[in-house]
């Protein structure tokens, strides 16, 4: 049982202590790939050693520790300059003594500017978005292969190839461990955002699988987010994404009934959503609006889910400002989704004809071809005007198209339930 106990510490402290490691050490060494690897050796040694030995006070200074005794044996083996040993074993000694606040405080600092740098490599454009993904909850997350693998129902060997394709690529582009700066910061970070929302998305609303949320990947990102507001404390949509996620979060528990079954945003019994999310997510949003200039995508999206946090019921719900909230985000960032929430929320607010109207100019739209919630938003909108019929071959479209169980199911149901109203 101790065995196990302490196994289960290790695991805790890799999830919370291995991004700092694995930033360090690519620092130092120029190279996320083998950073990751001497890391892993560290996990090993903690996973043999720490069963006996009991785990250390200090458990993440042991793990840098370590790791950076193997990236100096790496370095030793480059033969570097005696110069370079000296640093770094300086450096070494340092992280080992933590012995007072101030060291402990540069040494924070040094952490903070490591993980920016991982960020920023790990989500570089150069890589897929799939790839970036994966390597980001790889590094940054600690999940493993497996873990990533079942969270976005992949084969474990797939998910492999791309981390491991992603770490030669890196390497091969020769991209620096570096926080961009001028000009390409925007872009940069427009990448590590896409990313954290990509992966607070899909836990958020599962493209597939038997389950309608992964809450591990919300979290994930969620984490994530937190953390890049902390290291980019000036930048605006990064609290913005932070507003969105915490808002959104903050549903969860309301989202889905005793059988996992979807229960949508108007229905949902709104004491069931998480007060203090909501609180932090009005906060981020606030932060974002104090830096001054035009909202961005994800400010004015976490603008859209304020909206819902603080209406009491859903007949509160300013729909108008909602749909003001898009026709700015339409201006932006457009495309056919954002077009399509916008049509729902001028349904909601000047009346379901006038939301029709916007979703039937978008059925030509090539990339919404296939797109399972166009069809369901038609069918909604179908319904309220009385048009039940129609309302449930859409539903069964919608319910066709989707690769989620769940939703499946709740489309089918919306369906049943429209040939039940045209009877």
């Amino acid at each position: 049982m101790a065995g196990s106990g302490t196994n289960r510490a290790i695991d805790a402290v890799w999830r919370i202590e291995s991004a700092k490691v694995i930033a360090s050490l690519a620092r130092m060494l120029r190279d996320v790939g083998l950073a990751e690897e001497l890391a892993q050796d560290a996990l090993v040694a903690a996973l043999e050693t720490w069963p006996g030995d009991g785990v250390p006070d200090n458990p993440g200074a042991w793990l840098m520790a370590t790791a950076k005794r193997r990236a100096l044996d790496v370095l030793r083996r480059r033969k570097l300059l005696e110069r370079k040993h000296e640093e770094l074993a300086y450096e070494l000694e340092l992280d080992q003594e933590l012995a007072n606040r101030a060291a402990e405080a540069a040494q924070d600092d040094e952490i903070g500017d490591d993980l920016l740098r991982l960020v920023f490599t790990a989500c570089h454009p150069v890589l897929s978005p799939e790839a970036r993904v994966a390597l980001t909850l790889k590094l940054l997350g600690g999940l493993t292969t497996d873990e990533i693998a079942r969270a976005f129902l992949v084969p474990e060997p797939t998910i492999a190839q791309r981390i491991v394709r992603a770490k030669r690529t890196l390497a091969e582009a020769r991209v620096p461990f570096e926080v961009p700066s001028g000009d390409a910061l925007a872009a940069r970070l427009a990448s590590v955002l896409e990313v954290i929302y990509l992966v607070f998305n899909e836990g958020y609303s599962a493209t597939a699988g038997d389950h309608w949320m992964r809450p591990q990947l919300c979290e994930e990102a969620l984490r994530l987010g937190r953390v890049l507001a902390e290291l980019a404390p000036r930048e605006p949509e990064v609290h913005g994404l932070c507003a969105l996620m915490e808002i959104q979060q903050s549903r969860v528990h309301a989202r889905q009934g005793p059988g996992g079954e979807p229960i949508l945003l108007l229905d949902q019994d709104r004491g069931r959503w998480d007060p203090l999310l909501i609180g932090r997510g009005l906060a981020a949003l606030a932060r974002a609006e104090a830096l001054g200039g035009a909202l961005g995508r994800y400010a004015l999206q976490g603008a859209i889910a304020s909206c819902h946090a603080r209406a009491t019921t859903a007949e509160d719900t300013d729909w108008q400002r909602i749909a003001a909230l898009y026709d700015a985000l339409a201006q932006i960032a457009p495309s056919p989704v954002v077009e399509l929430n916008r049509a729902v929320a001028v349904g909601m607010a000047f009346g379901p004809a006038s939301g029709l109207a916007l979703v039937d100019a978008l059925a030509d739209e090539p990339t919404l071809e296939g797109y399972h919630l166009l069809a369901s938003v038609r069918g909604d909108l179908l319904a309220k005007l009385g048009r039940h019929g129609e309302a449930r071959a859409e539903f069964q479209r919608a319910a066709s198209l989707t690769r989620n169980a769940r939703e499946r199911e709740l489309m089918l149901e919306r369906a049943a339930r429209s040939a039940r109203n045209a009877a």
